[in-house]
């Protein structure tokens, strides 16, 4: 008879994914004015692996994210990056964690405006004292095909070109995970299709772990799975996504 294993409270679960969620609620407000923006979702994301996160608007898709990412604070349950439980560090922990091991793309560039191209990329390492490998730099800034915007500032670039210098500060530490809000929310369709392109790329040829949160279906349909939330719950998956199906799965949502 196989024993269940048990999993020590603070610990990692026996588990090989890149980032991890176990009875994970978010609750905003009190009384009968609070907003249960995740009402318990256990899920699991693996290393080397393209997740989206979607479902209709208000669904927590975002919260989950940003729980998850350590941006914000569960109201109960546990957070797992790898075997450090993000649930419970300390502020000042929190923040170190965010900066060495997880990279953040978002809809809005995030650019600083007084910084070139190149020194964007690298400001999140300069903050953790750390040098980026020259190889691993030349390597990213080529497949991002920048190598001839190195030296300008985000007003001389085009939205596009802002969002691959974004994607090449969170693939530059070579992070457990890449959180990718919306990443295509700003650009026309051509543009984001190269973006998601450059996103997938990363995740077959280097073994990046990408999570995205996306409203669109297309984008939705680059990666490998989609997680979908209705109302703070889970409320199922979509594995090898396509538009279609992706539709399909959120018009039964009410998406």
């Amino acid at each position: 008879m196989s024993v269940p294993m048990m999993t020590v409270p603070g610990e990692a679960p026996p588990t090989t994914a890149a980032v991890r969620a176990a009875g994970l609620r978010k609750t905003y407000g009190k009384g009968e004015t609070a907003v249960h923006a995740l009402a318990g979702v256990d899920v699991a994301f693996e290393r080397g692996r393209f997740t989206a996160i979607m479902g209709p608007s208000g669904s927590g898709k975002s919260t989950l994210m940003h729980c998850l990412a350590g941006l914000d604070t569960a109201t109960a349950g546990q957070v797992w990056l790898g075997d450090t439980e993000l649930t419970r560090l300390r502020d000042e922990q929190l923040t170190t964690l965010r900066r060495e091991r997880i990279g953040f793309v978002f809809q809005a560039f995030n650019l600083l405006p007084v910084l070139t191209a190149e020194e964007n990329m690298t400001l999140p390492m300069q903050l953790a004292g750390h040098r980026p490998d020259r190889a691993w730099m030349d390597d990213v800034v080529a497949r991002l095909g920048l190598r001839d915007r190195l030296g300008h500032r985000p007003y001389e670039l085009s939205g596009g070109q802002q969002q691959r210098v974004a994607v090449a500060r969170a693939l530059l530490p070579r992070p457990d995970v890449v959180f990718a809000d919306e990443p295509t929310g700003n650009l026309d369709s051509r543009t984001g299709a190269e973006v998601l392109g450059l996103l997938r790329s990363s995740v077959r040829e280097t073994g990046q772990t990408v999570v995205m949160v996306t409203h669109d279906p297309v984008a939705a349909g680059y990666a490998d799975r989609v997680v979908l939330l209705a109302d703070g719950h889970l409320a199922g998956e979509v594995h090898q996504p396509t538009a279609d199906a992706v539709i399909d799965a959120l018009r039964g949502l009410g998406g």
